[in-house]
């Protein structure tokens, strides 16, 4: 079981999610450390403004992944590494769509929460296939984006997957 994981999963993607960037060309939107102003948003419970996204630190974002994302997946319940390979996935996708890319993977009914049959069959499962079969998954996902078009987000979003495979695999 991965209680206690957060904290290591969280240090990875903040790697990853730089400072705020607002791409035109990038369908999420105003974003902070990986926090759209959707999300943060939806977190505060009202229209965030940019100045907000703008001023999010670390600090600040840690409570957002938590409910948002790590939380949503059920983390605290799933196999070490597989933890880290969902939330990641999910910061990215969603939620719901990583823990749909997990259950198909383990070949359990696939309705996007985190129930007693997906956490039996992620603990059941051999966490180095999982870990691959999901990291594969992910590439298959991103290829059918839109996003995927401009082929200046390629490397950087192969390289975020291959690199959460490593960290996911080493956590094992």
């Amino acid at each position: 079981m991965a209680v206690g994981s957060f904290e290591k999963c969280f240090r990875f993607v903040c790697r990853f999610e730089g400072g705020f960037v607002n791409d035109p060309k990038d369908p999420g939107g105003p974003t902070n450390l990986g926090i759209t102003q959707a999300t943060l948003s939806s977190f505060l419970g009202r229209a965030a403004t940019i100045a907000e996204v703008k001023a999010l630190t670390p600090d600040k974002a840690a409570p957002i992944y938590r409910e948002k994302y790590w939380d949503s997946i059920s983390g605290d319940d799933l196999p070490t590494g597989i933890d880290l390979l969902v939330f990641d996935y999910g910061v990215h996708a969603g939620p719901r769509q990583s823990v749909l890319a997990l259950q198909r993977v383990l070949r359990v009914v696939a309705d996007g929460r985190v129930g007693p049959r997906t956490i039996l069959a992620a603990r059941k499962a051999d966490p180095m296939k999982t870990i691959d079969a999901l990291s594969n998954h992910r590439v298959e996902a991103l290829q059918k984006l839109k996003i995927w078009k401009d082929e200046r987000f390629h490397k950087g979003l192969i390289s975020r997957v291959e690199k959460a495979r490593k960290a996911a695999l080493s956590m094992i």
